[in-house]
């Protein structure tokens, strides 16, 4: 599988189009069996705020993730990315009930590098609070 995006269609200063991603509780029981970080601050409401948490909160790579989800599915390839950090900067709430909460991730091409390789710049957004900072992804697009 090879990147869909191709170099020399894109441009520094492109913006990639924002993608929603919902987190309801049941998203964090999931990601805590696949990941095997079963701390209780991402299931158990009671014990998340005797820590002084306002309520459960999402996993940190959890919500990392899907910022990687966005710069894949943007490329149209997993193995497109070959560089990717973040910094956590703000939690993610997730409220026991129907909706949950939504991540927001856009991005924008920062840098056209050699090799068909391009840096995107990623922002991460729960309701006000930006929850991913110095995001960054480097892909290799054809």
């Amino acid at each position: 599988m090879a990147a869909t995006v191709k170099y020399d269609e894109v441009e520094v200063g492109q913006e990639i189009p924002a993608a929603d991603y919902p987190v309801r509780r049941i998203n964090l029981v999931m990601y805590a069996g696949a990941s095997g970080d079963f701390n209780q601050i991402h299931w158990n409401e009671r014990f998340a705020k005797t820590v002084g948490l306002p309520d459960v909160i999402a996993h940190g790579m959890f919500t990392m993730a899907q910022a990687g989800r966005f710069v894949t599915d943007w490329a149209g390839d997993p193995g497109a990315v070959v560089d990717y950090g973040v910094r956590f900067s703000s939690m993610v709430v997730v409220p026991d009930d129907d909706e949950g909460t939504v991540i927001t991730v856009s991005g924008v091409v920062e840098e056209k590098l050699e090799d068909k390789r391009v840096v995107i710049a990623l922002t991460a957004k729960c309701a006000d609070s930006r929850v991913l900072s110095k995001a960054r992804a480097v892909v290799q697009l054809s």
